[in-house]
């Protein structure tokens, strides 16, 4: 399974977009592209049973609605790092550091709520299956992105 979730991830993450008008437009294509590659993958992991998969899927796409926003809100905090990476001063590194700080606890607590749902629709281990599998998605991802951004002072 970690085998064909890093290859997803790493075709993902090389696969080429078109060039957007502006950052906006260009969260809009990676979040389409990704969460179609991404509903593939938990579909083929959680290989659920027909009588629970109805209600997962429903629980699903209300999770990936809040999710991709709180996502969007990382990578314009990211965008803006970059953009503003040569004259990073203290109260914008603050901010940053804050938004980063807020962010995670926001999905952290979004798992927190979404686990509920789903294991009151299908069962625990399936729900811990799911969040597993969202985790490690998302951390390769982070990690993957970490390792293209600059550290603070590192030019």
């Amino acid at each position: 399974m970690k085998k064909t979730a890093l290859l997803f991830l790493l075709s993902f993450s090389l696969g080429s977009l078109a060039i957007a008008q502006d950052i906006n437009d260009e969260i809009t294509l990676i979040q389409a592209e990704f969460g179609m590659g991404k509903k593939q993958l938990v579909e083929a992991v959680m290989d659920l049973p027909e009588s629970v998969a109805p209600g997962f899927w429903i629980i699903y796409q209300q999770y990936e609605g809040q999710r991709q926003l709180l996502a969007r809100e990382r990578l314009l905090l990211i965008n803006n790092y970059l953009e503003n990476y040569a004259n990073l001063g203290n109260e914008l590194s603050d901010s940053l550091a804050k938004g980063i700080m807020k962010n995670t606890a926001a999905r952290n607590k979004l798992h927190q709520k979404y686990y509920k749902q789903f294991k009151k629709i299908t069962s625990a281990r399936d729900a811990a299956k799911f969040m597993q599998l969202d985790n490690y998605i998302h951390s390769t991802l982070r990690n993957i992105t970490l390792q293209e951004l600059p550290f603070i002072d590192e030019f």
